[in-house]
Order: structure tokens, then sequence, then C-alpha cells
């Protein structure tokens, strides 16, 4: 994975922590924060470092596992836990305190924090997979790293809902007295106190996201686009949760996926992928190889060089780097993933007159799920649970007068669809759209004002945000 992290990149370019630090610190000029309390926003404040034996095979091999706390201005710490032979230490540093900024610009109430476990979860059977996840959950719990009001994980990247139900019936194992400790991790399975949306969240922020900024003419004017995402074309790097979910939304409001690009191969169509039989054709085949309704490229990096409006990188960091970025065509580049743009390439796109909506804002919307999820446990109820069947009856008795004074009673089809009540779901992605249209024109707003780019008017906004917390709540000991 490091090789495939560092294909676009050049070797002075800086790791994915100094890229974080650097893109902050362009950030910190703009804000309104002291210098002191910028040192204390940029500072990780705790870091676990965890070794544990696992036997495999017969023999036992030693596992790492890090959990990273950027920042308890606010509590709990929230952040994912990935399982990748890439993971180290900086990175989890800085997915830490990406998480910490990315709470902040959609006003999410939770500080920074990140974790991984150093293995692939390939090599690595389904009863292993467990032990490993529950034996760091352990470590977490010994360590007071984990909790609904301490620090809450969620799934990343080689982790899912399975993974989250080990972690949080581990938890409960050690904690049977919490009566909210189904709270201490988010993404789980419905059964589990799961909420409904959270698998599709991050990719249905990503499109409400883009389409925020397509409506922005500003824009438009440096896109030359007409600013709908009708017959957008769009590709997408990423077939994982988050590139699937984004790619299905799109093409539902009538853009065009034109290109998908997996870690082996490309799918292009210039007319437009199906992304459902792409997606099946995938899972039966464990490759996009030999799918007959799309010119397969077999070196998928290329793709990302090609002509469309919209470029979408939801894999892994430092996918644009120096090698790469002088040739992007896109219009408009989405970073759904986290850190996908070195700031070197960064300052090349922006030189070329390329829209950049960063990270920290397009890929927020799994933490304001997670947010969502965490507060379903902490209350103990469903979202619509109190109020759907009131909310219902209400609206027929008022459809009663309309029809009254229309003269004619409506239909049962069109009743049904007026009186309807919202279910969980629906509240859910209200919730998120709510939270994504407020953060961009929030974002758009310090950009005409100051005259930066977005990622720095987002990143802006998150440390004026992150300071008046400080300020407001004092500093304990910190003073003689």
């Amino acid at each position: 994975m490091a090789s495939v992290t560092n294909a676009a990149t050049e070797d002075h370019e800086p790791k994915f922590l100094k890229a974080v630090e650097l893109y902050f610190d362009r950030a910190a000029k703009y804000s309104d924060a002291t210098e002191e309390t910028l040192k204390h926003i940029k500072s990780t404040d705790s870091v676990l470092s965890v070794t544990f034996p696992v036997e495999k095979d017969g023999k036992t091999v030693m596992i790492r596992g890090y959990r990273s706390q950027h920042s308890r201005h606010r509590l709990p710490c929230k952040g994912g836990i990935r399982f990748s032979s890439a993971v180290d230490l900086q990175e989890v540093e800085a997915l830490s305190a990406l998480m910490t900024y990315k709470c902040a610009v959609v006003d999410v109430p939770f500080g920074g924090g990140k974790g991984g476990i150093m293995i692939n979860p390939n090599d690595w059977t389904e009863a292993e997979l467990e032990r490993i996840t529950r034996r760091f959950t352990l470590e977490l719990c010994q360590k007071n790293f984990i909790g609904p009001g301490v620090d809450v994980p969620a799934p990343d990247v080689g982790t899912g809902a399975r993974e989250m139900g080990w972690i949080a019936d581990t938890y409960r194992n050690f904690n049977p007295q919490d009566v909210n400790g189904a709270a201490c991790v988010t993404g789980k399975a419905l059964s589990l106190g799961g909420v409904r949306g959270r698998t599709e969240a991050t990719g249905l922020g990503v499109y409400y996201g883009i389409r925020e900024f397509l409506a922005f003419p500003e824009v438009q004017q440096k896109a030359n686009h007409h600013g709908k995402v009708e017959d957008t074309s769009v590709i997408i790097q990423g077939f994982g949760n988050v590139g699937y979910w984004a790619s299905k939304f799109f093409e539902a409001n009538g853009a065009k996926i034109v290109g998908i690009v997996e870690h082996d191969a490309a799918a292009y169509n210039q007319d437009g992928l199906n992304i459902e039989q792409l997606s099946l054709w995938r899972k039966e085949n464990g490759t996009f190889r030999g799918y007959p309704d799309a010119q397969i490229i077999d070196d998928p990096m290329s793709l990302l060089e090609a002509e469309c409006d919209v470029l979408i990188p939801a894999a892994l960091e430092r996918q644009i780097g120096l090698r790469n970025a002088h040739r992007i065509k896109a219009k408009i580049i989405g970073e759904a993933a986290n850190g996908p743009v070195t700031p070197g390439a960064d300052d090349v796109l922006l030189k070329n007159g390329k829209v950049i909506v960063p990270d920290l804002l397009l890929n927020a919307g799994g933490v304001c799920v997670s947010y969502f999820e965490w507060a379903k446990n902490l209350s103990h109820l469903r979202f619509g649970r109190m109020n759907k069947r009131w909310d219902e009856r209400s609206k027929g008795q008022l459809l009663e007068l309309v029809e009254g004074n229309a003269g004619r009673p409506l239909s049962e089809v069109e009743r049904r669809q007026l009186i309807h009540g919202a279910e969980e779901h629906e509240l859910v992605y209200s919730g998120l759209e709510d939270t994504m249209i407020v953060a961009c024109n929030e974002t758009r707003q310090t950009a005409v004002a100051k005259g930066i780019d977005y990622r720095t008017a987002a990143l802006a906004n998150s440390i004026n945000k992150i300071a008046a917390s400080l300020a407001g709540s004092g500093s304990i000991f910190t003073h003689a």
C-alpha cells in the first residue's frame, strides 16, 4: 500500500503528517487565534502505542496498534480504526488531526481521534481478526482510550460494521454497568444500535458537497460549468464504501460516471457506467477486468488525468502529487479521501485554475452521521419513533380541510405521499444535508471575504471555532 500512496509523489514531498501541518500553517495566518492557541490546537494531546501477541498457524505474531487523540477540546474524541499494513504512528496522528478540523468545520461537538492496527486483513481469518480486534479493544479499555464520553471509534479502511460489533461487545463485557455502552463505537449494525443511513453517509455527504459547490457562481465561472449535477461527467478513484455510494448518488441525480479507478485496473465509458452492474461484476470476479460495457485500463492511475468535470479521489492519501498534478484535466477536484492531494500538487492545481473541495469538508458525512448514531445510543430511542404517527395524523387533518375547499378527494396514493411521516433514514439524510449546506456556505463566505482557496478557508474556520471553544472553557493548570 505504501507504493500506492507514493506513485504520484516526488521523494522530496512531505509525508502525510507534515502535509497536514503545512496546510494548518497556511490557514493559521487567516485565523483570529493567538500564537499560543495555534500551538495548542496544532499539537497532538495523547498517543497510545501497544503491541500484543496473537497466535497464527502455531506461531506467535506480535501485533502493533495505535490510537491518537489529537484534541480533547470537545469530548469524546472521534475517529475511525483502520486495518492496514501501512499503518504507522505518523499516519494515525495526521488522520486524528484531520478529524479535529473536520468535526469543527461541520459543527460536530467532538475532538479528533484515529486508530489503526498494522495488519493486512486479507492475511487473517475471520476468527483471527476477531481475536485481534477484541485484544486491541481490551488495550483501549485498560488505558482509558475508549468510552462514550472519552473516545469513540468508527469504521475506516479495512474495517466495517463487523469489527465495530466486536469492539462494542468487548467494551460491554468490561463495562457491564455502563448503560450508555452502545455509544462507545459507531458504524455498528442496526441490530446492535446502529443508525439507518450510516453506511452510505460519507458518499452521500460527498454528493451534497459537490452539488453545493457547483451552485456557486464563482465555481461555475472558474470551471466553465453549467452548475447542475445533471450531465456532469465524473471520475471516481476508489470503489469501496465511499466511492461506491458517491457514484450511486451522482448517477441517481443525472451525472455521468465516466470512470471508476481501482488499484489493479480502471473502467471507462464516455457515455456513463452502470454503477450497479459494474459493482456486481467486481463482486463476482474480484476485478473490473473482462467487464463488457467499459474500456478497461491497465494503468489505473492514468485515468485520473482524463477529461471530466469532477474528479473525486476516494481511495487513499497522496494520490495527486507533483508527478501528475500538472496533467490533471478535471475542472473540480473533490477530496472524498483523506489527504489525497499533496501541498505541492495543491499549489499546481490552484495555479492551473482548478477548484479543490477539501477533504475536511467534503468527506465529513461519515462523522456527521456517526454523531447522529452516538446521540441515538445515548437517548436509547430511534429517531422518528416519538413523532412519526403524530405528524401523519396532523397532516391528515390538514388534508381533510384542503380536500373540502378543493371540492375533490385525493387518491390514496396522493394521500399517503403527502401525510408520510419521516423514517429514521430520512431524518438522517435531512440532518446530513443541512449540515453540509451550512458548512459549504461558511467555507465559501470565508474564501470570498479573504480571497483564499476553499481548503485554507475551511481550515481557518475550523481553527477559529476550536480557538473559541478553548477560550470559552479556559485552561486549567496553564497559568500560574
